[in-house]
Parts: structure tokens; sequence; C-alpha cells
């Protein structure tokens, strides 16, 4: 687990029932396939629209909301929670004499969306006294009324309680006979059920789902206490139950003999692999420290990517405008006009927030703007940033990249990143005939804890399996791995990407940003891909 998926859940995952702010209300299980009435979503959005024009607003936008979280949390033989949340209302954002005010509320009856707009408008005007420039805000067409739902087989809140707690139970026995000590796994389900309007024209109505399994298996060795821990090797996806029904299909064995999964997850085979290679670390010798060749999996290169290029490439980073976890950027407007070399030619980093099965897979944003693909970085050169609406004119475009979402109807929708992705190699490569060329190098699996600096500029990344490479061959286990990077000159020394037929989405399911601070979901995908010459750290810490 992520620090940040740590911070937003470790109430939850110590078997509390502390939860993130946006959680909402507790509801019974068989609620969480309910709907609000898309007549009464229209006729409350219709109040607000015309209350905002009426209060003085050149611009509104409406979301009424309905989000819904199911968390089920197991440990060994016992179940140690399950969550069931709801949270429901509308949130109005206006333009007023050139500057934003938000306002949302609870009560969804004309009433109430009419009070919370007329509240808009008088945040905005004050808000305009003080603004030195006029919001621009880039065109939206209008769409009138269009629906679009994540495409789903099996929707995992209609899934019942105890078939999760079985399969989590499952898994858990799979791993301890195998040789864990310890097990904790849980299913995190999420539905956004998310109806958007504007005084542009736009009345969409979109149904998000995402799905996560995580895990984290423990061995210890009881003649020296030491222990050795290994996470699941699964990615959170935007699909449904289906992710999760044991088919495994598109999964790949890698040249260290371990296997990693697409779009279906085997979660007991996984964890029985989990529990024997936190046994066979506790044996692994520690890695000497120096330059060697890293070849990363997607398992793991999804963290790089999000932490040393997706978030360094958020416009409100770039100019300032956010600080919050870990600084600004490095990437300033003035190295994209200089073509500045990002990484080698190999590397093509683009956005993309329609890719099927990832966590940000939407037809609109919260802006209303359509979703769209678009590089960042074409043949390791910088072309681009990713931009809302009202930031759009600032590097001279005429639409948004629709990029804007709010983690709730109570929060105001704000920049965030896309699906950034690197693109796989165009010519035919193996992973298998990557490792070949390997001297000396480090075959990381899986992702593992990081630190960046305020600028996103110096970097360090574990991992979850090392194994050694030695002309060429995969020789054997290693422990106590960490890379240390700056940015440009990592992305720089790639100088392999395999072809598309590795290519696999890892993602973060609960990305923190801002202050106050809201969470989404992003996913990061990539082919296997080798770094030369990257400097190797050993964590191991002597303790006298």
């Amino acid at each position: 687990m992520q620090r940040r998926d740590f911070l937003a859940l470790s109430g939850l995952t110590a078997g509390g029932l502390v939860l993130p702010a946006w959680f909402g209300q507790a509801v019974a299980a068989e609620q969480l396939i309910e709907t609000l009435d898309p007549a009464l979503k229209k006729r409350l959005a219709d109040v607000a629209l015309q209350a905002a024009r009426q209060a003085g607003a050149s611009y509104c936008d409406v979301r009424i909301g309905r989000y819904l979280r199911q968390f089920v949390v197991t440990r060994e033989d016992k179940v140690q929670n399950v969550v069931n949340g709801e949270s429901t209302g509308a949130g109005i954002r206006v333009i007023v004499n050139g500057a934003w005010g938000f306002a949302a509320t609870n009560q969804l009856t004309a009433d109430g969306v009419a009070a919370a707009a007329r509240q808009a408008a008088a945040i905005a005007r004050a808000n305009a006294r003080i603004q030195t420039a006029p919001v621009q805000l880039a065109a939206a067409p209008g769409v009138g009324e269009v629906r679009w739902a994540t495409p789903i087989k099996t929707n995992a809140m209609a899934v019942p309680v105890k078939d999760k707690v079985e399969l989590l139970l499952s898994v858990n026995a799979a791993a301890m006979a195998a040789g864990a000590s310890f097990v904790n796994s849980q299913i995190f389900a999420i539905n956004e059920q998310k109806y958007f309007a504007s005084t542009d024209g736009s009345y969409i109505d979109q149904d998000v789902h995402r799905i996560w399994a995580p895990m984290t298996i423990t061995a210890i060795d009881k003649d020296t206490g030491k222990f050795r821990t290994r996470a699941g090797l699964s990615s959170p996806m935007g699909l449904g139950w289906e992710y999760l029904d044991g088919a495994a299909s598109g999964k790949t064995v890698l040249p260290t003999g371990d296997t990693v999964y697409g779009h279906s997850y085997d979660m007991v085979e996984d964890a029985i692999a989990a529990a024997r290679h936190a046994r066979a670390k506790l044996r692994a010798p520690s890695v000497k420290p120096g330059k060697y060749d890293l070849v990363l999996d997607p398992s793991h290169t999804w963290l790089t990517i999000h932490e040393a290029v997706g978030h360094p490439l958020e416009l409100d980073r770039v100019l300032g405008y956010e600080a919050n976890y870990a600084g600004t950027s490095f990437a300033t407007l003035d190295k994209r006009e200089q073509g500045f070399q990002y990484g080698s030619e190999l590397v093509t980093m683009f956005a993309d927030k329609t890719q099927p099965g990832s966590l940000g897979a939407v037809a609109y944003d919260d802006e209303g703007v359509a979703t769209k693909r678009w590089d960042l970085i074409t043949d390791g050169k910088l072309v681009d940033y990713q931009t809302i609406r009202d930031q759009a004119h600032i590097l001279g475009k005429s639409e948004s990249d629709g990029c804007c979402y709010a983690d709730s109807w109570s929060s105001v929708q704000f920049q965030r990143m896309a699906n950034v992705s690197m693109a796989p190699g165009k010519t035919p490569l193996s992973v298998a005939e990557l490792v070949k060329d390997v001297e000396n190098g480090i075959y990381i699996i899986g992702d593992g804890s990081f630190s960046i600096d305020q600028q996103r500029y110096n970097a360090q990344f574990g991992g979850q399996l090392f194994y050694e490479i030695k002309n060429g061959q995969v020789t054997g286990m290693l422990e106590d791995v960490a890379y240390q990077i700056r940015t440009p000159e990592f992305w720089n020394a790639c100088s392999a990407v395999a072809d598309e037929r590795d290519y696999r989405l890892g993602g973060s399911f609960f990305d923190g940003k801002g202050q106050p601070g809201q969470v989404s979901a992003v996913s990061h995908g990539s082919s296997t891909a080798r770094f030369n010459g990257i400097n190797v750290i050993n964590t191991a810490r002597s303790l006298g």
C-alpha cells in the first residue's frame, strides 16, 4: 500500500471505523445497487441553473452525485471490517463578475439546490472584489442529454458480502498453507453515479465503477525474528466483479518465473506465490550497492511514471498553483518551448482518459469536457501538459484536456492527473529478448516505498521482488534494493522498451492532491523497460 493509500485508510485497515472524509453515511449492502431517479436529477439541475442565472452568474455547472464505497477487510481467518458507505448531494459552481464561487448541499430539493446556487453566486461576487484577473473559460460546447457507464460485466456492489468474505478467507488460507505467518487482504469497490449539467447545454449522466483487491503477506523466521513481506501483484482497475472471477485472462509468466496479471486477477494463485516469495526473501542475499541496468516490470513502472511524469506535468504544479503532496514541478513552461529532452527517443508518454479498464476512464470529465488521448512527451521531448478549462488559454489551447475531477459532490472540481502511460516499443521486442542484453542488472517487480522532492526532480523507489541478472540470465533473488534517480536523467537512460504484447496497467486507487485534500483514481500503463546505469542503494540498516 502506498503512503497516500495508507493515510486515507489507516483507520480502516486497522479494523476501525475511521473513514476518509468523503466516505459518507453507512448504508445496508442491498442499497448499494440503487440509483437516483434520472428525471429528478434533471429537474433539480434546471432549478439550480436558473437560480444561478438569476443571481448574476455568467456560467454555472451542477454536479448531482451518489458516491458508494464498500470495503471488506480480513486478516488470516477473521473478518476485521465490512463497511458500506453512501454520500449523496449536489455541488454547484458559478462564475460571477469573472470569479469562481462554489457551494454544496445534501438537500436534494428544489429549495435546497436553489439556495446553494445563490450561495455560490454570493461567494463568487465576494471573490471578484479581490481577484486580479477574470476567469478565462475555454469553450465546451453543450452535448445535450448523454449517458455513459463503465463497461462492466458484473456490478461488484451487487455481489453478496458473503461471497467476498469467502474469497478473501480462501486467499488467506491458501497463503497460510503456503508458509505465510500473517495475511491481510481486502476488497475495495467504488461506484460513482454522477450527473453533470451546465449552462453550456450539457446533461451528462455517468456511472463509474472501480475495484481493487490488495493484500500483504508476511513471513517470519522464528529463530532470528527477521520478517519479510510481499504485497499482492494486482492492479486496481476500472472494472466490475469479473476482475476477480478467477479467470485470470491475460496473465503473463515473466523470465523470473513469476506470474503477473492483466484484466483479470487470480487472487488465490497470487497469495500462494506471495507466501513463497516472502519466505524466499528471508534467505535472499542483500544487494551490493552500485550502478546497475534495471529491468522494470509494468507492475513497478506505473509508480515511477505516476510520480516522475504524471504529477510534474500537471499544469497547476508547473505554474505553482498547487504545491501539496510533494510540491510543484521542475518541468516549467520554458522547457516545453525549448524542446526539453525529458527522456530518450524511446520514451513517449501519453495521457488518455478513454483507455478501457483504466481507473480514470470516463466519457466526460467533471467540467463536461469530452475525454481524449494526447501526448505529453513524444520521442523523449516534452510537448504538452495536462490542463482544464480555466487553464487552457495559458498554453494557447482553445479547449480543455478533459482532466478535471472532484472526489465528491461536496468538493469543488479541480485539475487531476489523467491516466498517464508510456507507449510500448515500436519494434518487436519480447521481455526475454530485452533481458538477454543485460550484463549486470536487477529485475524489479511490483511497487514499493518511494520518496520524491518538492520539484519532483530527485526520487528514490523500492519494489516487491528483486532478481539479479548476469550476462543475460536471471540468477537469483536479491533483497534490500532501492534505486535513486534524477527525473530527466532516468528517463534518458531508457535503452529498451518491450512491444505492445507486454503492455499492462498499474495504478493508484487513492491518489491524494489539494488542500483540503481530495483523492482520485488513476492508471498508468507500460511495457517492461530497461534503464542503463542506474544508482542502486542497499536499504538494510544495522541496529548495532
